[in-house]
Formats: C-alpha cells, sequence, structure tokens
C-alpha cells in the first residue's frame, strides 16, 4: 500500500511525485517509458512570457523545473525589457537531452519507487479511491494524481497517416479514459501540435538574423549558486509567399481541414496551415531556428507547426531562407487527446467525483510544461495535505500566478488548451517574478520542502530592501543637492526622487553609501511602482473580503429560493469554495452572490457584508 501514487512522468508528474515523496509520503511514480521522464515533447525552452513567472512560483514553493533550466539551459533572455517589470520574462533554451538526464536522476537518487507500467484502470470504492491497475499489475495507494499530458486516448496525425500515440513513438492510454468515464467524469477532446526537427548541418544561418542571449543572464532558482551558462545564439527566419502558395496547394491533404481531426486546437499557437486560413493578409510569418543542445545535431523549427504530409513539410521549408537544403530528423505532427473537463475539481485540484483523486497538467485542458509542473506541485501537496487531514493549500488569484491558472480552470473551465499569459493576471504589478520567493517561500518552507537556510536568506534580502527604502525616504535634497537635477524643489526626498523615470539609484548613490547590487532592481522597481502598488494593494484588500468568506463543500444550493434554477445549477456543478469563486463563475450575477451570502448566514452563520 502506497499512500501517494503519482501516473505520468511529465512536468507535473515530476513535481507532484517529488512534492509528495519529501513532505513524507510513500510514494510510487508510474510511467511508461523511463527513458521519457522530463521530455520536451515541443520545443527545447522553459520559461517565456506569462510563463517566467509559474517557473519562479514553482521554485519558491520548492519544485524543480527552474533548478534544473538553470543547469542545462544555454541561451538565457529577459523578455519584455522595454515594458514595466510586471510583466519582465524570463526565458531559457535548454539542452533536451541534457534536461531529461537531470530529471531522471533527482528521481532515482530521490528515494522515491519508480516503475515503467502502463496505467488502464482507476480502482475506487464508494467514491474513495483505492489503487490501480496497469498491464501487469494492481497498486494501492491512499491518494493518486494523474498527470497523463497528452496520452489519454492519442493519436497523432501526419497528412492523411493517423496513428495511436501520446507521443511521437510511445504508446497512448486508451483504457484510462475508459476508466475515467465509467466513474462518471465528462471528458473533452483537445488538439496540440509541433514543428519539424532538423539536421543543423543542412541549415545556412548565415541567411538567418541571429537572436543573442543576455550578455548577463538572470537565473530561474534560488538554489543555483554559480550561475554562469554557455550562451548559444538562436535564429531568426520567416516564411515566404512560395512557402504559402505550397500550404494552400497542400491544404487538402491537412487532416485538420479535411475534418479528420474535431478537437479545439492551440488558439494562441496555431499550425502554419492555421495561420494562413486565419490571417490570409500576412505575406510571411516568423520561424524561430532554436538549437537542441549544445552537442546534438538537431535544431527545432519553433512557428510551423504542421500536421502535413511529410513531403508537402519538406517541400515549403525548403522555400524558407536558410531552409533551402534542410533535411528533416522528426517530422511535425499534429496530436488530438482527451482531457477532463476541469470544472470536476476543486482549487486543490482534487476531484468531486473520486475522493483523492487528484489531476494535474494537460489532463485538465492546460497547455505547456510550466502550466503543468504548476499544477504538479499543488497537487502532490494537497493529497499529502488531504492524506493528513490538514486544511488544503490553495493559492487566491492575488498570490500568485499558480492561483489564476487554478482558478481560470476549475471555475471557467476551458474549450480549448489554456495557455498562461500577464493579461490573464489582475493583479500583475504584485505578482512579479522579481518577488515570487518573498510571496511564496515561506509555504514551501512550512511544508519541509524548502530549506531553512533558504528562507533566511530570502528574509535577510527584505530587511535589507526596505532599510534601503526608508533611507531613501528620510534622506532629503537641499538647496546644493537639487542644482544637479532639473525642475526638482529642495526639500525632496530621495525615494521621491527615484520616481522619476530618469533616476536610477546609480544617480542616488552620490548621497548615500553604495547599495548592495543584489538588492538595486528590487528598490527601484518597488520606488518606481510605489503609487500602483499601494492602490493594488487596496484593490486585493477588497477582493479577499469575498474569498474570506467559505461556502461548505455540501451546501445545498437548490435551497435558495430566490436564484434561478440556471444558477443554482452551475453552482452546484461547479461548488465554489468561497464567494470570491462564486462570483466568477460565468453566469452568476452580482445579486445572485448578495443572495447566497445570506443564505449561507442563515445556514452557517458565518458570513456577513
Amino acid at each position: 500500500m502506497y499512500d501517494v501514487i503519482v501516473i505520468g512522468g511529465g512536468h507535473a508528474g515530476i513535481e507532484a511525485a517529488l512534492a509528495a515523496y519529501r513532505m513524507g509520503c510513500n510514494t510510487l511514480l508510474i510511467t511508461g517509458k523511463i527513458e521519457s521522464i522530463g521530455e520536451l515533447s515541443c520545443n527545447p525552452a522553459i520559461g517565456g512570457i506569462g510563463k517566467s513567472q509559474l517557473v519562479f512560483e514553482i521554485d519558491s514553493l520548492g519544485g524543480v523545473q527552474g533548478w534544473v533550466t538553470d543547469r542545462c539551459g544555454i541561451h538565457f533572455k529577459m523578455l519584455n525589457r522595454s515594458k514595466g517589470p510586471a510583466v519582465w520574462s524570463l526565458r531559457a533554451q535548454v539542452d533536451r537531452n541534457t534536461y531529461k538526464k537531470i530529471m531522471r536522476e533527482i528521481l532515482t537518487k530521490s528515494g522515491l519507487q519508480i516503475i515503467e507500467e502502463l496505467a488502464e484502470d482507476i480502482i475506487t470504492d464508494h467514491g474513495q479511491i483505492v489503487g490501480v491497475r496497469t498491464q501487469k499489475n494492481e497498486y494501492h495507494a491512499k491518494a493518486i494524481i494523474l498527470t497523463t499530458g497528452t496520452f489519454l486516448s492519442g493519436i497523432i496525425h501526419i497528412g492523411s497517416n493517423s496513428f495511436p500515440a501520446g507521443r511521437y513513438g510511445e504508446l497512448p492510454a486508451y483504457k484510462l479514459s475508459t476508466s475515467l468515464e465509467k466513474l462518471g467524469f465528462k471528458l473533452g477532446r483537445l488538439k496540440t501540435g509541433t514543428s519539424a526537427r532538423v539536421k543543423k548541418i543542412s541549415v545556412d544561418t548565415a541567411e538567418m538574423e541571429i537572436q543573442t542571449p543576455d550578455e548577463i543572464p538572470h537565473n530561474f532558482s534560488h538554489q543555483t549558486k554559480e550561475f554562469n551558462p554557455p550562451r548559444e545564439p538562436c535564429y531568426l527566419t520567416h516564411t515566404t509567399e512560395e512557402t504559402h502558395k505550397i500550404i494552400h496547394k497542400n491544404l487538402h491533404k491537412s487532416p485538420w481541414i479535411k475534418g479528420n481531426i474535431k478537437a479545439t486546437g492551440v488558439r494562441y499557437c496555431p499550425s502554419i496551415e492555421d495561420k494562413l486560413v486565419k490571417f490570409p493578409e500576412k505575406m510571411s510569418h516568423h520561424v524561430f531556428v532554436e538549437p537542441d543542445g549544445l552537442d546534438s545535431d538537431i535544431l527545432y523549427l519553433g512557428g510551423v507547426s504542421t500536421s502535413l504530409p511529410e513531403e508537402v513539410q519538406l517541400e515549403f521549408l525548403h522555400t524558407i531562407p536558410g531552409l533551402e537544403r534542410t533535411e528533416i530528423v522528426q517530422p511535425g505532427y499534429a496530436i488530438e487527446y482527451d482531457f477532463v473537463l476541469p470544472t470536476q475539481l476543486y482549487a486543490t485540484l482534487e476531484t468531486k467525483h473520486v475522493k483523492n483523486l487528484f489531476l494535474a497538467g494537460q489532463i485538465n485542458g492546460t497547455s505547456g510544461y510550466e502550466e503543468a509542473a504548476a499544477q504538479g506541485i499543488m497537487a502532490g501537496i494537497n493529497s499529502v495535505l488531504s492524506l493528513k487531514n490538514k486544511e488544503p493549500f490553495i493559492l487566491s488569484r492575488s498570490s500568485a500566478y499558480i492561483g489564476v491558472l487554478i482558478d481560470d480552470i476549475v471555475t471557467k473551465g476551458t474549450e480549448e488548451p489554456y495557455r498562461m499569459f500577464t493579461s490573464r493576471v489582475e493583479h500583475r504589478l504584485t505578482l512579479r517574478q522579481d518577488n515570487a520567493d518573498e510571496r511564496l517561500m515561506k509555504y514551501g518552507r512550512k511544508f519541509g520542502l524548502i530549506r531553512e537556510d533558504s528562507y533566511k536568506k530570502v528574509e535577510k534580502i527584505r530587511d535589507e530592501v526596505q532599510n534601503v527604502i526608508k533611507k531613501l525616504k528620510k534622506t532629503y535634497l537641499g538647496e546644493k543637492d537639487i542644482s544637479k537635477f532639473k525642475n526638482i524643489e529642495p526639500g525632496i526626498s530621495l525615494f521621491t526622487l527615484l520616481k522619476r523615470p530618469d533616476i536610477d539609484l546609480n544617480v542616488i548613490n552620490q548621497f548615500i553609501e553604495d547599495i548592495p547590487d543584489k538588492i538595486v532592481e528590487k528598490v527601484q522597481i518597488l520606488a518606481k511602482y510605489d503609487g500602483y502598488i499601494q492602490k493594488e494593494e487596496e484593490i486585493i484588500k477588497h477582493f479577499l473580503e469575498l474569498e474570506e468568506k467559505k461556502i461548505p463543500k455540501d451546501f445545498d444550493y437548490r435551497m435558495i429560493e430566490s436564484i434561478s434554477n440556471e444558477t443554482k445549477d452551475k453552482l452546484s456543478s461547479i461548488r465554489p469554495l468561497t464567494l470570491g469563486q462564486a462570483s466568477r463563475i460565468p453566469g452568476i450575477r452580482p445579486n445572485d452572490i448578495i443572495l447566497l451570502s445570506i443564505w449561507l448566514k442563515k445556514a452557517v452563520g458565518n458570513v456577513t457584508f
């Protein structure tokens, strides 16, 4: 008997298994192929806009995605530098094989048990998880975390060639879909895709625009001590008029156009066929040429995901500058797969149908390595807390990108692969990647996933930042000092001066002693956005008032006489845990929330406005 069984060795499964094991549970990881643990199924990159924030948050909770990225990254770049710090986003190209190797080593050396089998059936008893059947054995557990990625009834499409697969070269999990349906879960169907991988020697990068990494790179993890990564370039080229002619001529060979793929695709990462149909006015599209690793002879072609036949892929690639003689190592393909409609989950990622069954990653309708890993660590933590009869761990929308991600999918559901963007986050000014440790490391420490010395280091930096800010606020400029600046009145504090866009701490260092480099950026952000942050904190305070008003899981919405049957059905289906979550259910009106609060006060006596 295991405490926790995790099914799937992808990004969600890795974080879930490690969290459960490190929190003291006897943990088993079941994966179809041990060699594929930590596989980067699409492009070899971690982070990016809206995603780096998730990686920093995972790291602050004690996850490993950021740490492994720091160890095998070959190209680090801070995106959105021309904009405000709320949307700065770190992105790293990684060595694909090294990433897998390190992840596999971390898991195998951790002490948790790993077996290579294919899960087929979830075993329950009176709505409670019991275990799982594989092709060979039966394993019992008190909690199970499903992290199946694209493997649930997965089918790959390359032109007219379609075949069962969870990933290129790996078998899908058909029987597991049937098992979930028998348990009463509603499943949907989604589609994603990948671009061709080509021989490096067959590509002429001299014809392409070089994309250089940052000269002074930032890293993701607090665990990283020394950081001096390789600085491999990436390249940018583009499709041409001839490219588009070939694709248009062969659209009838695309399984998406022919209607062979019924599933919904990724709106924000469409296939090249999709782009040409939806944006016919665009004369060219970017093609990102990304190295697969330091010693790899493969390049990944981002931006030209496709399900066209391999010979057509080769034909249109040959019309792209720098790819005229390219050779395909692995063709691009589309993959469709089952997912569980995520409104059937609580915010803990536990299912409403089966106690102590948790779902994380693409099985919940999300897309991306970072979104999967974020759900994985949350499911791992909550599975352990459930077994120990402790309060669940739920991050609010105002406390983390992870909170927004989970709240979005369990409250609103999704009809397409969900991808995280900064625009989804209402309080992004206070939920920056640079302060993830200050926001979340206390929880990682509480659960035993963060070392005490790491937490103390964050506390020390936070105190140093506040001390510098206090000093800036108490230091005022006199008549002699203001002569160095334009349009400045005497008596202004250094803190107020720092709010000006043309002033930074290098200027202010002439008035006070040097400020340590490690806290310069934090001080400048807090000073320049001081007014906005204060307003944001007031909004969050009001938001939290609704979030603090709890709703019992078994509350009977049918007793509320003054709301419509449609509203009762929505509330009964989603089963929100707070009034705040209830207010975000599509179709729920402000008056419904007021009436709900009145009835809650009658029923449980602890809800007030």
